[in-house]
């Protein structure tokens, strides 16, 4: 075994790793650029260096030779299915905890390895499997097998660059839009196509094999819930497939690695259809450790991190197939730093509270900690949260309690969106398909009125807190809105990302207090502290505890999952009223760059009008106006950095700009 390894990856993997190492009694080699300098990798890691980028070939190898490391472990992402490096490595005397470079440029090239598998007798999906057509070998090649069709990138995966098409005149136009995507996240515009499964199931069989010609399996991972093509909860085993049918996807998986010359851990993915799942068809191998790994983990009780280092180390496999048994059921969610009120577009921020679940069957796999800043520079992935049950039903079910107890203050997660997913009847029900969740998903993300009228009462009064002496003190100090005669109301403007303002007015002191909320009826309303963030807010007869923390104007709020940032406005400082004050402010919907700013100060614009372009995580998002208007202000500049919801623009209306005329 080694003494040392560098880790070549970042987040939540890259700590997971380092946890499998440090139990070893390894030295963990961590490496990062600049924005991950105080990240929770770099700080869980024995020695860290840093480089320019964690696509840096040459930076990582130089990072493992100045710490004296003897393998380098990929992780994935990044250069973890890169041939390149794993040769570089080779040539460098460094061990590559992966597969060799022949075998991830075999599998890592869709076409080249739809040929490679069906040689072995891989079933296979009917679609071409020449490389490099054109457009019109490309239509020729999908009348021939039949609409509906998928076009995807033969360079990548992840979902970039496919394209369903069901009508033959759509596909000039999905051809040409796959290309433009595909070359601009694999640097290649290469297409296939292949016959489209109308609600399709996605499974995946985990294999292992060493050096000494050994190659097993660890039975499948369900992974049909996705959006986007993107993998958000995964499970194993499959609730579709029966002993049988494992075991014949199995060995298939087993011949495509033999047929790859396959070393290490790998996944061999599968489509097949609910109603006939003896038919399978092989759609890619992943040359490296997935993401949903834990799964296998919990239900098989091996650490395959360990094993990836052990087989890199020249060990053979310590079991054979017929040692290997699934025990339980596992289930993980994906925790992403991203809004679903706002079309899931990515979030950031610092971490002003951090509590994750625990347990005996509760593994959380997290890349940050309390204080770190979530930047838009890579992956949103935040976390995992696994769980696993004596059955399926028993494992959904603490799936959901875990997540109910999962608390993030000062980022924007999916947590609420993941417990109404894990607890649809349909995924209860394991009535699984790849559309599932998209079809679903105003059922998903839709707001929860009593929950939102709730949380802005809290803010209010967390704020009325806030203001209350602690002591003794003159009633004329004390915000209860007390005058000779009645008393009177304070009142806020209050938002939530994404929302219009609400107005908010409350009338006595925290602890007995009446609240009225966007104008409706008063409210009888209580709030105290439990302990340092724990708020408990009584309103309307009910009582709920809330952790809350503040920054600056912002207070976040989470109970159950769900999360609230709410920004607090007196109203005296938006004089002119919610409408006037908030209804032209162009704010962006996530933190980034401003890649491009399309307006002037002064100009004239139409409600719907381009005016800045927001980059953040490879996603770009067009910010338009509000308003058919004139641009009053104008801060956002071409390279500035801009944090969720900081003003762009104001536009002043039309209709006020003739009013001031």
């Amino acid at each position: 075994m080694f003494e040392t390894v560098l880790v070549a990856g970042r987040g939540e993997i890259a700590v997971r790793i380092i946890r499998t190492l440090r139990r070893l009694g390894l030295t963990s080699v961590a490496v990062h650029t600049d924005a991950d300098a105080k990240a929770r990798h770099v700080r869980d890691a024995d020695l860290a260096v840093r480089i320019d980028s964690y696509l840096s070939i040459a930076g990582v190898i130089d990072a493992a030779h100045r710490t004296g490391a003897e393998a380098v472990h990929p992780g994935y992402g990044f250069l973890a299915e890169n041939s390149a490096f794993a040769r570089a490595c080779a040539d460098a005397g460094l061990v590559f905890a992966g597969p060799p470079a022949s075998a991830i440029e075999a599998m890592g090239d869709k076409i080249r390895a739809k040929r490679t598998v069906a040689a072995a007798g891989v079933p296979v999906v009917p679609g071409s499997e020449e490389s490099g057509l054109s457009d019109a070998q490309l239509a020729e090649a999908a009348a021939q097998i039949g609409m509906p069709v998928l076009l995807k990138p033969s360079a990548g995966g992840g979902g970039k660059g496919m394209r369903v098409v069901r009508d033959p005149a759509e596909l000039p136009d999905a051809i040409a839009s796959a290309r433009r995507e595909a070359r601009g996240s694999f640097g290649d515009d290469t297409l296939l196509v292949e016959r489209y499964l109308d609600s399709p199931r996605h499974i995946e069989i985990q294999v292992f094999a060493d050096a000494h010609g050994n190659v097993v399996h660890l039975g499948e991972r369900e992974c049909s819930l996705q959006r986007r093509h993107q993998k958000i909860v995964e499970e194993a085993p499959s609730p579709l497939l029966d002993a049988a049918a494992r075991q014949r996807m199995g060995a298939a998986a087993v011949a495509a690695a033999r047929a790859a010359g396959y070393v290490g851990a790998g996944t061999v993915e599968y489509i097949l259809s609910s109603a006939r799942p003896e038919q399978f068809f092989f759609m890619e191998m992943n040359t490296r450790l997935q993401v949903e790994h834990p799964v296998t983990e919990l239900v098989t009780g091996y650490d395959l991190v360990e094993l990836q280092l052990r087989i890199a180390a020249g060990e053979p496999l310590p079991f054979g197939q017929d040692d290997i048994a699934l025990e339980g059921h596992a289930v993980e969610a994906r925790v992403y730093a991203e809004d679903p009120a706002r079309g899931f577009l990515p979030t950031g921020g610092r971490v002003l509270a951090l509590s994750e679940p625990a347990g005996p069957d509760v593994r959380v796999d997290s890349g940050i900690a309390p204080g770190d800043e979530v930047g838009s520079s890579y992956d949103p992935m935040l976390a995992k949260v696994i769980v696993w049950g004596r059955d399926r039903e028993t494992a959904l079910r603490g799936l959901d309690r875990a997540l109910a107890s999962y608390t993030l203050l000062g980022v924007t997660t999916n947590v609420g969106f993941l417990r109404r997913l894990v607890t649809h009847p349909d995924v209860t029900a394991g009535r699984l398909d790849t559309g599932l969740v998209e079809r679903v998903l105003p059922e998903l993300t839709g707001e929860r009125a009593d929950d939102d009228e709730q949380a802005l009462a809290a803010a209010a009064l967390e704020r009325v807190l806030s203001l209350e002496p602690a002591g003794p003190a003159d009633p004329w100090d004390i915000p209860d809105g007390w005058r000779p005669g009645e008393p009177a109301w304070t009142r806020w403007l209050i938002t939530a990302s994404g929302r219009d303002p609400v107005e908010v007015r409350v009338r006595g002191r925290a602890a007995d207090a009446e609240v009225s909320i966007d104008g409706r009826d008063p409210v009888r309303a209580a709030a105290r502290w439990d302990g340092p963030g724990d708020l408990s807010m009584t309103y309307a007869g009910r009582t709920a505890g809330y952790a809350c923390a503040r920054d600056a104007d912002v207070c976040w709020l989470s109970r159950g999952g769900a999360t609230w940032a709410l920004t607090e406005h007196t109203v005296v400082a938006v004089a002119g009223g919610a409408g006037q004050a908030m209804g032209g402010v162009v704010r962006s919907p996530m933190p980034g760059t401003v890649l491009a700013v399309k307006v002037a100060e002064g100009d004239v614009v139409t409600e719907g009008q381009p005016l800045v372009i927001v980059e953040a995580m490879k996603m770009e998002h067009t910010v338009v106006a509000p308003v058919d208007g004139v641009v009053a202000t104008l801060t956002a500049r071409p390279g500035n950095q801009v944090s969720l919801d900081e003003p762009l623009a104001e536009i002043t209306s039309a209709t006020s700009s003739t009013e001031a005329r």
